[in-house]
């Protein structure tokens, strides 16, 4: 048997040191992560009934069901606006609910590093438990497992959710035509800013503060207001709008075109993405989505979701249009239209 890599001394599989390796970036969301899935994962499972969207649609006695996995990592535990409890709950609700379904049952998985302070897991529980509570969900099974101190960074969450699937039920991407409006339901970037803040104590005053919180208001009023006419709908998490829509024009074989002065930002996170030189457009959001409407009711679908609290500042960002040189465009405010890349991975790592 040949030299074994020191990754891991008593791994069964003889790995050469010049061996490709993951990195980082392969779990962040972007071009990275996706050729990781369908290059490496999807073809070993068998590509069916696997999706790459937020959940897998099935049937089951005759009950229409919405089923997705979820693993949260976040890094610090606790952020401006929300924290590993939470979040793992809204991520699960919020993929359930983009996908069409009204969210029933979670289960939940915990890793927990040896040391953790109790104290810790139970404010992280409780806030797990009052998300739930909020979301009209419950939590009906799950697991433990400790692991050495410095295997685990603290803790990590892992869940599973089932909903059920009501009409009508978004019909995706491919469905997306020229024409079609745009629709963020709110400011972007806002929590991988804060996650950001807060693990490396940049000091601002006042930290900014993560959206994360539960979508179903803001799919409910888009269904609601636009019916059939809503293409598809995601929540802009790893990767941010950027990431969304290089998945879409994959799909839709469409370009998406933004106008960067339409896009909702707040000061504070326009302000840290300057001084970090990071694009809001690149940086997750947890409680906003994203929306493809046809155009004839596109204005009333704005007007209904701006009802919201926390959709006051929705808008319309741009259109979808037959393919061109890029799958998303920009204009500047003061430039011509320009491709907005879509970067290998995410710039801000273990945001959720």
């Amino acid at each position: 048997m040949g030299a074994i890599s020191s990754w891991q001394w008593n791994c069964p599989v003889e790995v050469s040191p010049a061996s490709p390796r993951i990195t980082l970036p392969h779990g962040e969301g972007a071009r990275l992560t996706r050729r990781l899935i369908t290059e490496t994962i999807l073809p070993r499972f068998g590509t069916p009934p696997f999706v790459l969207s937020d959940a897998a649609h099935s049937v089951a006695g005759g009950n229409r069901l919405a089923l997705t996995s979820d693993c949260h990592t976040v890094s610090p535990l606790f952020f401006p606006g929300g924290d590993l409890g939470s979040l793992s709950v809204y991520g699960t609700v919020n993929d359930l609910a983009v996908s069409g379904a009204v969210p029933r049952w979670l289960t939940c998985g915990l890793i927990i590093e040896e040391g953790l302070p109790l104290s810790v897991l139970e404010r992280i529980l409780d806030s797990a438990a009052e998300a739930a509570r909020r979301c009209r969900v419950t939590i009906v099974a799950g697991d433990t497992k400790v692991v050495p101190r410095g295997a685990a960074d603290g803790l990590y969450l892992i869940t599973a959710g089932v909903g059920e699937l009501t009409d009508p039920v978004p019909t995706g991407p491919p469905s997306i035509r020229p024409g079609d409006c745009l629709i963020v339901s709110g400011p972007v970037g806002r929590h991988g800013i804060a996650v950001l803040c807060a693990r490396n104590d940049l000091g601002f005053d006042p930290a900014p503060a993560s959206d994360s919180g539960p979508v179903l208001d803001q799919v409910s009023s888009l269904r609601l207001s636009a019916g059939t006419q809503l293409r598809a709908i995601r929540d802009a998490t790893r990767g941010g709008i950027s990431a969304v829509l290089h998945e879409w024009a994959i799909d839709s074989g469409l370009t998406f075109a933004l106008q960067d002065t339409d896009i909702p930002v707040t000061d504070d996170v326009r302000g840290a993405c300057e001084l970090l030189g990071l694009d809001p457009l690149y940086v997750a959001s947890e409680g906003t989505i994203v929306a493809a409407v046809a155009p004839e009711c596109s204005a009333r679908a704005l007007r209904e979701l701006q009802k919201l609290e926390a959709c006051a500042a929705a808008a319309i960002i741009g259109t979808a249009e037959p393919r061109g040189i890029s799958p998303v465009t920009i204009r500047r405010a003061f430039g011509s239209e320009q491709p907005l890349d879509e970067p290998s991975g995410a710039p801000l790592i273990r945001i959720c």
